[in-house]
């Protein structure tokens, strides 16, 4: 039975035509100069569609006999005000501390979180968001300055594993003073700066996030600090861009600098504008190591003169 593979490897041209197969594959594996990352920003969450509060989900201490309270509600844009309010989610509450008469197994309260609904299944399985070839987290918020955690489920082995980390703002409210009412910002979350926790301890070892198959993202509130919070969400969305507009962070970010121009200007003409400038740009063939140079060899270059 063995004949017909015996005969196949004693072909003649087998093994050569083998040898170059594999010195192809390998070209292109160290032919790095076309390797792009993704410019368009990958929406996930966009709360300028009223549908979309109506498919969040809110969690908070009363599943243990607490008594915080939360909510999400859409509110529409405003263009009465200067600069004008967008078109978002409201995630709002109250938290409280108190613990339950009759739970003495309850030690701790005073937490809310939201997240999104499972995203649901098709003939093929189940429904993820793939964020594998992105950098960033963006989150387009106005924050009342509270320590909120952003949070994203992936289809791990563990289902209560949480990756988690700081939604730090810049522009919360009582920033520049107690006056000061906050202003809407983009934060930018590096996706692989998240930490995977379970029940809100962080787990060791730790493990890199399943960008492929990510099942949910949410925002959670557990700073124990009793009273009002109030959050605004505009969207959610993976991108590449760093807060000066340009693609960074990975193999092939020379050849797809957008400029200074920042995420809002980013249109289809501008890219299709800057992608004509490079394709005008003189050919300037690159080595391996120029293009990857922690790959160089250490020590000193050999002398290229004769004694």
């Amino acid at each position: 039975m063995f004949a017909p593979t015996l005969r196949r490897y004693a072909a003649p041209g087998f093994w050569k035509k083998t040898s170059e197969r594999f010195a192809q594959q390998a070209r292109v594996a160290i032919n790095l100069e076309g390797l792009t990352l993704p410019i368009k920003p990958y929406p996930m969450l966009d709360f300028a569609d009223p549908e979309t509060s109506t498919w969040m989900k809110t969690m908070t201490d009363k599943q243990v006999g607490g008594i915080s309270t939360a909510e999400v509600q859409h509110v529409p844009a405003n263009v009465s005000t200067n600069p004008h309010t967008p078109a978002h989610m409201l995630f709002q509450g109250n938290i409280s501390t108190k613990l339950p008469e009759n739970r003495l197994d309850v030690l701790r309260t005073g937490y809310a979180a939201w997240r999104n609904q499972d995203l649901g299944n098709t003939l093929f399985g189940e429904l993820f968001w793939n964020v594998d070839s992105y950098m960033y987290l963006a989150l387009r918020v106005k924050s009342d300055g509270r320590k909120y955690f952003v949070n994203i489920q992936t289809d791990s082995i563990v289902d209560t594993d949480i990756h988690q980390h700081r939604l730090y703002t810049k522009h919360h409210a009582g920033a520049e003073g107690p006056s000061d009412p906050g202003r809407w910002e983009t934060v930018l979350v590096k996706l692989h700066e998240f930490v995977r926790t379970n029940h809100g301890l962080v787990t060791e070892p730790q493990s890199e996030m399943l960008r492929q198959k990510v099942k949910t993202v949410g925002i959670g509130l557990t700073d124990r600090t009793p009273g009002p919070f109030k959050l605004g969400i505009a969207g959610i969305w993976a991108t590449n861009l760093n807060e000066r507009g340009q693609v960074d962070g990975r193999t092939g970010w020379q050849d797809c600098d957008t400029g200074s121009a920042r995420l809002p200007e980013v249109t289809e003409e501008k890219l299709a504008q800057k992608a004509e400038e490079r394709r005008l740009l003189p050919k300037e063939e690159k080595s391996f190591r120029d293009i990857m140079p922690q790959f160089a060899r250490s020590g000193k270059e050999p002398s290229s003169t004769k004694d």
